[in-house]
């Protein structure tokens, strides 16, 4: 079940679901809007292919870049940004990171892969961002950029993975 707006509140106010900051205006009606950070993960051109492995490292293809006023992106282009806000989940709540339309008209996928929250997991959430549009397309840190959807699960479980408390 996806939870709503007054549910979204309940679980925040109950301590269960953590949003930190927390702009209570960015709570929608089934989702809560997340900004994009200062800081963002440019891709190397490397001259060799690049195993998909379990051992792969994102980090060793990409150099991390802080931007203090924006960051344009061209047509084609896949960087990753984070969140500002750090999300808390209990072990009974899931989350959906989605991009949002205003911004999917312009060309531009904000989570283009793997946009499940695991329950209990917390962090800041990576945002695979790539621009499918023909145009440059300039992002601003602090940005509304995606949106955050959150469904209860039958039972509980907790997340334990290597991307517990992330980092860009």
């Amino acid at each position: 079940m996806i939870l709503t707006h007054d549910d979204i509140i309940h679980e925040i106010e109950n301590g269960h679901l953590k949003i930190d900051p927390l702009n209570r205006a960015a709570i929608g009606p089934a989702s809560v809007d997340l900004t994009v950070s200062n800081s963002f993960r440019i891709f190397k051109r490397i001259d060799h292919n690049i195993p998909v492995q379990e051992h792969t490292d994102y980090t060793t293809i990409t150099k991390k870049r802080i931007v203090t006023s924006k960051y344009t992106i061209k047509p084609q282009e896949l960087i990753l940004g984070i969140t500002e806000e750090n999300v808390t989940l209990p072990t009974n709540i899931a989350g959906w990171l989605n991009s949002r339309s205003r911004f999917a008209r312009l060309g531009l996928a904000v989570h283009i892969t793997a946009p499940f929250i695991q329950p209990g997991e917390s962090g800041k959430q990576v945002l695979e961002i790539y621009n499918a549009g023909p145009n440059n397309l300039d992002l601003y840190p602090g940005e509304k950029l995606c949106q955050i959807i959150f469904q209860y699960c039958k039972g509980k479980a907790m997340y334990q993975g290597q991307y517990q408390n992330q980092e860009l």
